[in-house]
C-alpha cells in the first residue's frame, strides 16, 4: 500500500578451499569455531522441537559475540583468499560509477529530487524553483538541501524517510545510523538550509505528512524500547502522532493506535487539498487493510471509520470533493479503483472507476486530474492515463521490458516524472506531459565500462512441480551460447505480495560483463498476478514457492544455460528463507547457496522485532496446521547430518533490527555441524550494517565482490 509503508560445489573447490585459511592437505575442510548444543526442547502441539542453538539469541552475550567474531575470522580469510578480488572490485566500481536521479516531486514552487553522482555513499537531496525546472533542456542542477555523506565517516547515517510542506517551505526528514529501521525525524528549514530544534525519535519505517497549514506533521512511532534491548525488542502497538511544530515530543497528540492487538500497523497521510487525514491500518504485514478519515477543516473532530473491516486491500491514493479515490482488489483479485464517497461510505454505494483487467493494477496517482494506471503486464510495466470519470486518454510511452517508479504529483500539476529502468538499462527520468501524454527525457546516465546494447533481457514460462505457469527473466550478453556451461545465478523471492520486476543494477550488471546469465523468477506468493498469485505461497502453501524455485533451477539446466556445477541460488530475507529451505530439500541443484539476513527459524520470528507481523504471509505456530507447515520447511530446524550441501554463504549485519541476526547465527552453526566436511559453510556478518536499506556504496561493493568471489570459487571458476 503507498500509504503504509528481495547442490554441490565443483570438485575444484574441494581441492583448494584451505588455501590461506588453516595449513592443511588438499581436500580437506575447514576448521569452524565450536558451538555449544543445548539441550533446549519446545513443545509444540505434542511435537517436541529440539533447539539446540537458543543461546545465540542472546547476541549480546560473551559467548555469542566471541563465537561470531570467530566466525568472522574465518570468513574473512576464506574470501580474502581466492584470487581476482581486485579486479572485481575495480569492475564493480566502474559499473557502479554513473548519475543516479529521482523523479522530480513539487511542492509549492519547489520541486524536490536526489542525486547520486556515482560512487557517492548514499545519495543527496536537491530542490530547485519553477523556473529552473520549466527549463526545457533540463540542465538546471539546483542546489544542495541535505548531504548525508556529511553526517558520517563511514556513510552509515542514510536518510530513509522525508516529508515536505505543502508550501515546500518545510523540509522533515528521517534518518537511520549503522542500518538499524529505527529513525529519528528532524525538520529543515528550505529557504535557509538550517534545521529547527524538533527532533522526534523511535520511528520504524513510517512516512510522514505535512498539515496544509505548516503548522506540524504526522508521523508514528513505538514506545521506547529498554535500554539496551533497541535491536531485538519486539515493536508492539505502533501509534500515529501529531507532532506541532516548535513543542518536545513529548507533547505530540496522539491521533490513533489500536489497542486490541499488538500487531497492527498504521500510518496516516493528509490528501492533497488538506482537507482530510486518511489513517490506514493493517494487522501485521497483511496488505488487507481499514482505512479511517479524520475532518481537518473541523476542529477536534472525530476519526471516523470509512472500511471498519480488513477484507482485502484498500489503498487510497487520494481524493476529489468528498469521494475518496482507492485502488482495491475487493471483488477484483487484480486490482481495480473505486471512489467511495464519505457521505454514503457503504460499499453498495462504491463506484468503480477504473475496472479489473488481465494485467494486476500495481500503484495508481492521482495528479494533474487524472489517474495514472501503473500496470504490471507478465512482471514488466505498462502505464494508462484515465480521467477522473473512467475514460481513457491514453498509454504513456515506456522504453522497453522494464520498471516504472514516480508518476507522483498533485491536481493542479501540468507534468510529471517517472523513473524506468531493465536489467540491462540504467535508470532514465522522463518528463510527462499531462495534457498530451507525450513523454521526453529528463535526466540520463552516461555508464563506464558496461555497454547495455551488449546484452539483453529475455522472459520464458516455466512450468512448476504442479502445473503452473510461472515467469522468469533471464539476463545475459547477446548470442550466449546455450551449452549448459554458463554460470548463472537464480533469484527468487516469493513472498508478502512482492512483485520482482526488471530494473537496473550495478550488481546484476557486473555479473553478466563477466560472462554469467541472471535470472530472476517471479515465484507464487509475490504480487505479479494479485491476490489469488499471493495467496499461493502464503501460510501452508508456502511449498509451492520453494517448487517453483526449484523448477526454474531444473528448466535453466534443461533448456542448457547452465548446469548445477554452474549454478548459484540467491535470495535475501523472506528469500533467504527461500534460499535455506530450497538447498535443504534438493542440495543437489545447484553448487553455491547465497542466504541474506534471511528468516531461519520459522517457529520463533514473531519473538524478535516486527516479526509478529510476518504471521500474515507465514502462518502462526499457534495453529496446529500452520504450525506443521513451518516445520516442515524451516531451515533451521531441517538441517540433515550427513548431506553433501553446497558451498553456502549466510549473510547478515549486526544491527539487523527487522530480521534479528540470530536468525543467521543459528543456522550458520546447525550447518556447519551437520555438514563439517563438506563444502564450505560460511557466515559473513557486516558491522555497522542491517537489513540492507541505507548501506552505503563502498559496503555494498565489498559485499558484492565476496558474494561472487564465493561462487566463482565454488564453480572452480578463476577471474
Amino acid at each position: 500500500m503507498s500509504f503504509l509503508n528481495a547442490r554441490k560445489q565443483s570438485s575444484a573447490l574441494a581441492a583448494a578451499v584451505c588455501i590461506a585459511v588453516q595449513t592443511c592437505a588438499a581436500g580437506a575442510a575447514l576448521d569452524y569455531p565450536p558451538a555449544r548444543r543445548e539441550s533446549q526442547t519446545d513443545v509444540y502441539h505434542g511435537v517436541k522441537v529440539p533447539d539446540p542453538y537458543r543461546w545465540m539469541e542472546d547476541i549480546d552475550s560473551p559467548e555469542t559475540r566471541s563465537w561470531v567474531a570467530a566466525e568472522s575470522d574465518l570468513s574473512r580469510n576464506f574470501l580474502d583468499s581466492i584470487a581476482g578480488r581486485a579486479s572485481m572490485t575495480q569492475r564493480l566500481r566502474d559499473i557502479w560509477n554513473f548519475e543516479r536521479w529521482s523523479p522530480p516531486d513539487r511542492h509549492g514552487n519547489f520541486w524536490f529530487y536526489t542525486h547520486n553522482d556515482g560512487l557517492q555513499n548514499q545519495s543527496v537531496v536537491f530542490v530547485m524553483n519553477g523556473d529552473e525546472m520549466s527549463d526545457a533542456a533540463g540542465v538546471a542542477q539546483g542546489r544542495v538541501l541535505l548531504d548525508p555523506n556529511t553526517l558520517s565517516a563511514d556513510g552509515t547515517i542514510a536518510l530513509r524517510e522525508t516529508a515536505i510542506s505543502a508550501d515546500g517551505r518545510l523540509f522533515a526528514y528521517a534518518l537511520s545510523e549503522a542500518g538499524s529501521d529505527w529513525q529519528t525525524w528532524r525538520i529543515r528549514d528550505v529557504e535557509s538550509g538550517k534545521d529547527l530544534p524538533d527532533t522526534l525519535k523511535w520511528s520504524k519505517a513510517g512516512g510522514g505528512s505535512w498539515r496544509h497549514d505548516g503548522s506540524g506533521f504526522y508521523y508514528t512511532a513505538y514506545d521506547p524500547p529498554k535500554e539496551g534491548a533497541a535491536l531485538k525488542a519486539t515493536n508492539e502497538f505502533e501509534k500515529l502522532y501529531f507532532h506541532r511544530l516548535g513543542t518536545p515530543q513529548s507533547d505530540d497528540a496522539l491521533v490513533y493506535t489500536r489497542s486490541d492487538d499488538p500487531g497492527w500497523f498504521v500510518d496516516g497521510k493528509v490528501t492533497d487539498d488538506g482537507h482530510f487525514l486518511i489513517i490506514q491500518a493493517e494487522l501485521g504485514d497483511d496488505e488487507r487493510n481499514t482505512v479511517l478519515v479524520q475532518d481537518l477543516n473541523e476542529p477536534n473532530a472525530p476519526v471516523v471509520p470509512v472500511i471498519p473491516v480488513p477484507t482485502a486491500t484498500y489503498d487510497v491514493i487520494g481524493s476529489i470533493g468528498n469521494e475518496l479515490i482507492i485502488r482495491t482488489d475487493d471483488h477484483a483479485p487484480r486490482h481495480r479503483i473505486i471512489a467511495v464517497d464519505l457521505k454514503a461510505p457503504a460499499p453498495t454505494h462504491w463506484r468503480t472507476v477504473v475496472g479489473e483487467g488481465p494485467d494486476t493494477i500495481e500503484t495508481a496517482t492521482l495528479v494533474g486530474n487524472q489517474i495514472l494506471v501503473h500496470r504490471l503486464k507478465d512482471a514488466h510495466s505498462a502505464v494508462r492515463r484515465y480521467a477522473t470519470d473512467g475514460k481513457l486518454l491514453g498509454d504513456i510511452d515506456l522504453p522497453g521490458l522494464g520498471t516504472l517508479t514516480g508518476l507522483d504529483g498533485h491536481a493542479d500539476d501540468t507534468q510529471t516524472f517517472y523513473g524506468y529502468s531493465g536489467f540491462g538499462m540504467p535508470p532514465s527520468v522522463y518528463r510527462v506531459d499531462l495534457a498530451s501524454g507525450k513523454v521526453g527525457s529528463w535526466r540520463s546516465p552516461t555508464l563506464q565500462g558496461f555497454v547495455p546494447t551488449d546484452y539483453e533481457t529475455q522472459q520464458v514460462f516455466y512450468k512448476s512441480k504442479d502445473g503452473t505457469r510461472v515467469p522468469m527473466f533471464i539476463t545475459a550478453r547477446k548470442g550466449t551460447k546455450l551449452d549448459g556451461t554458463n554460470p548463472t545465478i537464480l533469484y527468487g523471492y516469493g513472498g508478502f505480495n512482492v512483485s520482482l520486476t526488471p530494473s537496473f543494477s550495478p550488481v546484476i550488471a557486473a555479473w553478466i560483463q563477466m560472462g554469467g546469465v541472471y535470472a530472476v523468477a517471479n515465484l507464487r506468493g509475490g504480487g505479479e498476478y494479485g491476490r489469488t498469485w499471493h495467496e499461493a505461497g502464503m501460510k501452508t502453501h508456502k511449498q509451492n514457492v520453494f517448487d517453483d524455485f526449484i523448477s526454474a533451477a531444473e528448466y535453466l539446466t534443461a533448456a542448457h544455460w547452465t548446469n548445477p556445477q554452474r549454478l548459484a541460488i540467491r535470495g535475501g530475507s523472506n528469500g533467504g528463507l527461500l534460499i535455506g529451505a530450497v538447498e535443504e530439500q534438493r542440495p543437489d541443484i545447484a553448487a553455491a547457496a547465497i542466504a541474506q539476513v534471511g528468516v531461519m527459524d520459522m517457529l520463533r520470528f514473531r519473538q524478535f522485532t516486527v516479526g509478529k507481523g510476518w504471521e500474515s504471509d507465514y502462518g502462526s505456530v499457534d495453529k496446529q496446521e500452520e504450525f506443521r507447515a513451518l516445520l516442515a520447511y524451516s531451515p533451521y530446524y531441517n538441517v540433515k547430518t550427513g548431506v553433501p550441501y553446497p558451498a553456502t554463504l549466510i549473510m547478515t549485519g549486526d544491527h539487523d533490527d527487522r530480521v534479528f541476526p540470530a536468525h543467521s547465527f543459528k543456522f550458520a552453526a546447525a550447518m556447519q555441524h551437520a555438514d563439517p566436511h563438506g563444502q564450505p559453510i560460511l557466515l559473513r556478518v557486516e558491522t555497522r550494517a542491517g537489513h540492507g536499506a541505507g548501506m552505503p556504496t563502498a559496503k555494498l561493493i565489498d559485499e558484492v565482490v565476496d558474494m561472487y568471489a564465493f561462487i566463482f570459487k565454488a564453480f572452480g571458476i578463476s577471474q
